[in-house]
């Protein structure tokens, strides 16, 4: 491939590389599976890159293909191979005046949303992420009203395992 994609997509690549860290988060349970679905995912960006047109905002098409990616390979483990859970694994954010309140709600959350399947859990990501049922929809491949519909589900759902 030409130089001038290479850049393209590099530069794309980093400026936007918390979008695949987030999906990787989100469908693996250990530090290991997280840097293998992240190579994939970049494989999977890489291999499509010549084919985006722009028709959508690069990160859009990003996370489409990555939460494909992470979904395909998550359905193909879940026939194969049990991964282990997060439980002593933390996460901490280096600040002054710390307080992990925020980290102890977001692993009761990551723990809960674990508990739903592979559609709901790119839902769920994609609406904290802040993106509109439009732009969930485009992503996802789904109608904005089955967007809507899915998420209210889920809302009730989470609720549910969150205080049972």
């Amino acid at each position: 491939m030409n130089k001038e994609l290479e850049h393209n997509f590099v530069e794309l690549l980093e400026k936007h590389q918390n979008i695949i860290h987030k999906v990787c988060r989100l469908y693996t349970n250990n530090y290991d599976a997280h840097n293998d679905l992240f190579q994939e995912i970049t494989i999977q960006l890489w291999k499509a890159f010549p084919k985006f047109r722009g028709d959508a905002k690069f990160s859009t098409w990003m996370y489409r293909v990555g939460l494909n990616t992470a979904i395909t390979l998550y359905r193909k483990s879940k026939r194969t191979i049990n991964t282990q859970d997060f439980n002593g694994v933390e996460f901490k954010i280096k600040a002054e005046n710390y307080d992990d309140t925020e980290e102890q709600q977001l692993k009761i959350l990551y723990k809960a949303v674990h508990q739903l399947n592979d559609i709901e859990k790119a839902l769920v990501f994609l609406y904290l992420e802040d993106k509109d049922y439009r732009e969930i929809s485009e992503t996802l491949g789904i109608s904005e009203v089955n967007a809507r519909v899915k998420m209210n589900r889920i809302k009730t759902k989470l609720r549910t395992i969150l205080n049972p």
